[in-house]
């Protein structure tokens, strides 16, 4: 989340370095900025070896299983190499073809196999424990979150291998799981990320966790301390043992199987696009690394977990992670400071617009005065495309030339664009909501100062629907174009239709004025604000 802010909010790079602009400064482009991605870089790269190697360990006793293969060192070392050519044939292809092919395909094949569970085992069973366990976790989930076995003796062992490790695990796949998410995530607010990509998955876990977890629970509690010894002294052949108690297991086990390879084929694709986009210099956070390097990555981490096999196993990833995820941690808990100081800044920032404007949108942007003639007219009228073009033409231009000349006549330096409306603009259409914007649309007015950001003021042509009340037939497919302003923080949610010349130039300067303010009004007392740079038309 706080990746994706600062990519498409602030217009930089989608990296963890500009993740801590707020904190660090121009510096983040220096040694620290360098020496905190070679960090992430490292930690990731542990992070997905130490995946890979941990699934090749349980697909090694998939295969084995399915046909009639010996497990061993040779079948995981050959699992590696046919993982990597599947995943340098994947990431070749981009975010949207074979990694989003393979994640979706995925995704059902889990879905089909834990519903099997469910229908096939003690479903009232597993109903009922799954609201156990979730009041279970809420309950103890503060206890828990302090509990170090202090007074157990031998404790520390098992809080290394456990608790310790799983920490350090996640906390290296932190970087990489971050700007994946965040390079799939533009357009989307702070609130549906947070439902999309953080709640709905833990919902998931729960559900998962809880029908495998209590499937196998099951089998213990009827008695069969075999196959519990079995699932405690090596986890990977005890979940296909508890596949095979299943009907139709045969099906099962192969299904497993395949979703096991998927996912980590998953993982490995998409941890090789994020290294190379970590590695390469890219200032466009739509854009991903070449593809050359998304395969030295691919290549390089399949080799690292091939020697970690051949090294110890499993126990040795275990370690490296605990080491590399360690620079990490810190690292995550600046971003997260970072972000919640941007957060704060464009709080304030719309809160210095609220108390200095008496007229207010339901979306916190300010609404020009209007006579009652001209509000009469803007609730009566739903402009077509032509129409809103000849008012940007005969007004909006004019306006932001003569506030343009004025300032360069000042002094500043200022840019003015006019976007081209006549030509088609299907292509460069930009979904907010339940709107769209054509992107290409509206003058801008940008004026550089020497805070971090710029201020700008851009006219976007807006396509809506036109109300049932309007008189127009077929509300749901006929449609009318708002003028809404766009400034530096985002769309101020208002329409400039029926304004005229020096009104549009007046909410130029209220606009302007605000952003003087926000540069100049301290967050508290002793603590001065410095500026963000959301890109155009971002929510």
């Amino acid at each position: 989340m706080a990746m994706g802010y600062f990519a498409y909010r602030w217009d930089m790079p989608l990296s963890i370095r500009a993740a801590l602009y707020p904190l660090f400064g121009k510096r983040v482009n220096g040694p620290i900025g360098h020496g905190i991605s070679i960090l992430a870089l490292v930690g990731t790269v542990f992070g997905v070896a130490t995946t890979m190697g941990i699934g090749v360990v349980l697909l090694n006793v998939g295969f084995s299983k399915i046909f009639g293969l010996e497990e061993g060192l040779t079948l995981q070392i050959a699992l590696v190499i046919g993982a990597v050519v599947l995943t340098i044939l994947a990431t070749t292809s981009g975010v949207d073809r074979g990694i989003r092919w393979i994640s979706e395909l995925n995704l059902w094949s889990a879905v089909a196999m834990m519903a099997f569970i469910l229908i096939a085992g003690q479903t009232a069973f597993l109903l009922n424990a799954l609201v156990e366990n979730l009041g279970q976790f809420f309950v103890t989930l503060p206890a828990w979150m302090f509990k170090t076995f202090a007074y157990v003796p031998g404790s520390s062992e098992w809080m290394g291998i456990w608790t310790l490790f799983f920490w350090a695990f996640w906390l290296a796949w932190g970087p990489f799981v971050g700007v994946f998410l965040a390079r799939i995530s533009r357009g989307r607010t702070l609130r549906e990320f947070v439902i999309a990509a953080i709640t709905v998955p833990v919902l998931c876990d729960f559900i998962i966790v809880s029908f495998f977890g209590n499937s196998a629970l099951y089998e213990v509690l009827q008695g069969n301390t075999a196959f519990a010894e079995l699932a405690i002294q090596s986890p990977e052949r005890g979940w296909y043992a508890l596949l095979e108690m299943f009907p139709g297991a045969k099906f099962l086990v192969i299904l497993a199987t395949f979703s096991g390879l998927l996912f980590y084929i998953t993982s490995a694709n998409s941890g090789a696009m994020v290294m190379s986009n970590f590695s390469a210099s890219i200032p466009d956070p739509s854009e991903d690394g070449p593809k050359w390097l998304r395969i030295f990555w691919a290549v390089l981490t399949a080799v690292l977990t091939i020697s970690m096999l051949l090294a110890g196993g499993v126990i040795t990833m275990e370690y490296a992670t605990l080491i590399f995820a360690l620079p990490v941690t810190i690292i995550v808990y600046l971003v997260m400071f970072s972000f919640y100081k941007a957060l704060k800044i464009e709080q304030a920032e719309s809160e210095g617009k609220v108390l200095r404007r008496p007229s207010i949108a339901p979306s916190g942007g300010h609404i020009p005065e209007r006579s009652w003639t001209q509000r009469l007219g803007q609730m009566l009228t739903y402009p077509s495309k032509r129409e809103s073009i000849k008012f940007l033409e005969r007004t909006v231009r004019p306006a932001l030339d003569d506030v343009a000349n004025e300032f360069r006549r000042q002094g500043y330096d200022v840019e003015r664009i006019n976007a081209d409306h006549d030509k088609n603009a299907a292509s460069a259409t930009a979904f907010v909501g339940n709107t769209n914007i054509i992107a290409a649309s509206g003058p801008l007015l940008r004026l550089s100062t020497a805070a971090m950001n710029e201020f700008y003021y851009q006219v976007s042509m807006v396509k809506t629907p036109a109300p049932t009340f309007s008189g127009k037939m077929a509300a749901d497919s006929d449609v009318y174009y708002r003028l809404e302003v766009t400034t530096q923080t985002g769309s101020g949610g208002y329409d400039l239709t029926g304004l005229n010349k020096q009104q549009v130039i007046d909410d130029v300067l209220e606009q302007y004025q605000a952003y003087l303010n926000f540069l100049t009004a301290p967050v508290q007392s002793d603590e001065a604000l410095t500026t963000a740079t959301p890109i155009v038309g971002k929510e």
